[in-house]
């Protein structure tokens, strides 16, 4: 147990930190940190905060879809935003575009990492990924068209609302699944303890 709460806790720091990462790079983020950037830009709030207030707004709306959080779900709200924000307090915004493009790439893998650590705990999903999971369990909706419906949506929001699409979004999108289906075989916990509905 002791050893899964660790991978738990770091994967989330570590995601947050990959997602700073990417933000610094400024080529452009994935679909639910250019919502949080818009956002931020709008209320002038760290994006890193406004991620925070988005887990929980989208935990919210679990309670409808008749999701049950787990201990996972509530440390990715805390831990992910503020890990970013305390990352995006010392990390350079580089002008160079191969600066800008090595932040970018190392913010994709350490992401795909850190998910392969904080999924493989198996403490809950997050609040996002319960998200397009609820959303299937209540209206039999494909997974992919709920992720795509969700993401789309918030992709073009945040868009609307002044954050960062770019080259950076696609090699996110492209890059993000391969290499989680990687990370996780090779981080999750080793011991047999049954992995929750959702993940």
């Amino acid at each position: 147990m002791s050893q899964r709460i660790l991978r738990l806790l770091i994967g989330l720091i570590a995601y947050g930190f990959g997602c700073a990462l990417t933000v610094a790079a400024g080529l452009g983020v994935d679909p639910w940190t250019v919502f949080a950037e818009g956002l931020s830009r709008v209320t002038g709030i760290g994006v890193g905060w406004i991620t925070n207030i988005v887990g929980l707004g989208v935990l919210l709306v679990w309670i409808p879809l008749r999701q049950k959080p787990g201990v996972g779900t509530v440390a990715n709200i805390l831990l992910v935003g503020t890990s970013m924000q305390i990352a995006l307090g010392f990390l350079p915004h580089p002008d160079a575009w191969w600066l800008q493009a090595l932040m970018l790439v190392a913010g994709v893998v350490v992401v795909a990492a850190a998910s392969g650590l904080y999924i493989g705990a198996r403490f809950g999903p997050g609040p996002r990924d319960g998200l397009m999971t609820g959303l299937h369990a209540r209206f039999g909706w494909p997974i992919w068209a709920c992720r795509l419906g969700v993401e789309g949506t918030v992709l073009v929001l945040g868009w609307i609302l002044g954050g960062t699409v770019g080259i950076g979004t696609v090699v996110f999108a492209l890059g993000i699944g391969p290499l989680v289906h990687v990370a996780l075989p090779l981080l999750a916990t080793r011991d047999k303890v049954p992995a929750p509905a959702h993940v």
